[in-house]
């Protein structure tokens, strides 16, 4: 009678037991999305991080620090309603190899896209646009195995280097853009002049190269739009990852 009576009490116990266990794991499991779903939500809430990927035009050569172009497209995206939080990597000088050698540490995981402005160096050095092509698709690819979209902004050759050189340097941006599904703007200087030499002098700065304030201005009123769609894309890829 003893023995059955202890048998009886420690099968019970040992139903409790895994009960219980199954409880605290079936608990525990619970913790932990409703721990998720409160990391996602909160990742949800912070701002966007755009990164404006360039040379000194992104990092505004020559102007106050509220002047330059990351500043004033911060502000006019703000305008639009937008919280972001535009990274400025524009280094003065920068052509599109030394943008390739970069692009991988400053893509960190808290960049969600990237407005991609390279190539005024290269022209300027007059450098084989079959090299700046192959630099900018390697910073596309590098994107895109980052996930994240891409703005590209085109840039214009002059004619002194001759049709040949000039059709084959403007029609990298274009051409990648479609390849790699970037969005692409056809020239930061867009805005200026729109083609008027003489109205457009007005805003530059002295050495006839770089945007003044009032410059800067236009390009980002030019700009502004597809920055939005930027915008607008990198959010989309931030749910859809969540």
């Amino acid at each position: 009678m003893g023995m059955r009576l202890l048998s009886i009490r420690f099968l019970t116990y040992g139903a409790l037991a895994v009960r219980g266990k199954v409880w605290a794991a079936l608990v525990l499991c619970l913790g932990l999305v409703v721990t998720q779903a409160a990391s996602a939500q909160q990742t949800r809430e912070l701002p966007l991080s755009i990164v404006a990927f360039g040379d000194s035009l992104t990092q505004g050569y020559g102007l106050m620090d509220d002047e330059g172009f990351v500043p004033q497209m911060r502000a006019w995206v703000e305008a639009q309603g937008a919280t972001v939080r535009l990274v400025n990597a524009g280094v003065s000088g920068d052509t599109t190899a030394g943008g390739l050698s970069r692009v991988e540490w400053t893509l960190t995981p808290d960049i969600h896209g990237m407005i991609l402005a390279l190539g005024g160096n290269d022209v300027l050095r007059g450098l084989d646009p079959a090299l700046t092509r192959a630099n900018i698709e390697g910073i596309l690819k590098a994107a895109q195995a980052a996930d994240i979209p891409v703005l590209l902004v085109g840039m214009q050759a002059p004619g002194n280097y001759g049709p040949e050189y000039q059709a084959a340097f403007e029609a990298i941006w274009p051409e990648l853009a479609e390849a790699y599904g970037a969005l692409y703007f056809e020239s930061f200087f867009k805005g200026l002049g729109e083609g008027d030499l003489s109205a457009a002098r007005a805003y530059f700065q002295d050495d006839g190269i770089h945007p003044n304030a009032e410059g800067v201005a236009l390009i980002v009123d030019a700009m502004g739009p597809a920055v939005m769609e930027l915008i607008a894309a990198a959010e989309t890829r931030r749910t859809e990852a969540d």
